[in-house]
């Protein structure tokens, strides 16, 4: 027979037994506390007393509640681009990393920003076709400083074997507007006659497309007035552009100097 736990305190430790009438109380009220006179009112409580009963009851504190689990640390999210995706080509900058690669007298640590940037790429067939990346990066293998022909070799051998097993798969394509190229081959062509250098110089193309690519790449006011600064600096500073032409002075470090 199970016994239910006992009631104490102001229940006088009465035990009560399953399968056993329910016995009367009797509780102590307020009016039964002893007054001024001595006299003490009494009253009883039996089985249906119990509503009234429980106002008397004595309710002892909670236990220590179980600790909440710790909330957990939100996620970091980065937001994916269209331009992130490694299938999305976007030829203008494939061109401008591919005239890094070229141009004589570039230091290592431009070499290596390019061949990192290739890596995160795989153009399709047409593209390697178009813009002959693929032999620039070919080239790049048989470089003196070991890092950057290591790199340069593992680029050639992903973009080999990507064509050879997915080559009719489509990739995407970002090229520019006919309107814009003829734009830019014009500025290219006063970079060239500023640097006193023959037409379609792999130089003035480099100083272009860095232009171009600080300007979010758009034909807009800031791209117009960093031209226009360029130019006027290579044709006006000749000690400029004795260190542009030299290479003392990185494309870069020029663009950015004169970015408007």
């Amino acid at each position: 027979m199970a016994v239910l736990p006992t009631a104490r305190g102001l229940l006088g430790g009465v035990v009560l037994v399953a399968g056993q009438p329910r016995p009367s109380y009797r509780v102590s009220h307020p009016a039964e506390l002893p007054c001024g006179n001595g006299g003490t009112a009494a009253g009883s409580v039996g089985e249906g007393g119990q509503g009234s009963m429980e106002r008397f009851l004595v309710r002892s504190a909670r236990g220590p509640r179980s600790p909440r689990p710790a909330a957990a640390e939100p996620r970091s999210c980065r937001q994916v681009t269209l331009e992130s995706l490694k299938a999305v080509v976007v030829v203008e900058d494939i061109k401008r990393w591919k005239s890094i690669l070229e141009l004589p007298g570039q230091p290592k640590e431009n070499l290596m920003e390019a061949l990192e940037e290739l890596k995160k790429k795989i153009p399709s067939k047409e593209v390697l076709l178009s813009t002959k990346i693929g032999h620039t990066v070919n080239k790049m293998r048989k470089h003196s400083d070991p890092d950057v022909s290591g790199l340069a070799k593992d680029i050639y051998t992903e973009w080999r074997t990507f064509i050879r097993d997915h080559s009719n798969r489509p990739s995407i394509e970002v090229r520019s507007d006919p309107k814009s190229e003829a734009f830019r081959k014009n500025a290219r062509k006063l970079l060239c006659e500023a640097l006193d250098l023959e037409i379609d110089h792999p130089l003035a193309e480099n100083i272009e497309r860095e232009a171009f690519h600080l300007s979010s790449r758009l034909i807009n006011a800031p791209y117009r007035r960093t031209v226009r600064a360029l130019v006027f600096s290579l044709k006006h500073k000749p000690e400029i552009r004795a260190e542009v032409k030299a290479g003392t002075l990185t494309v870069p470090a020029f663009v950015q100097n004169h970015k408007k």
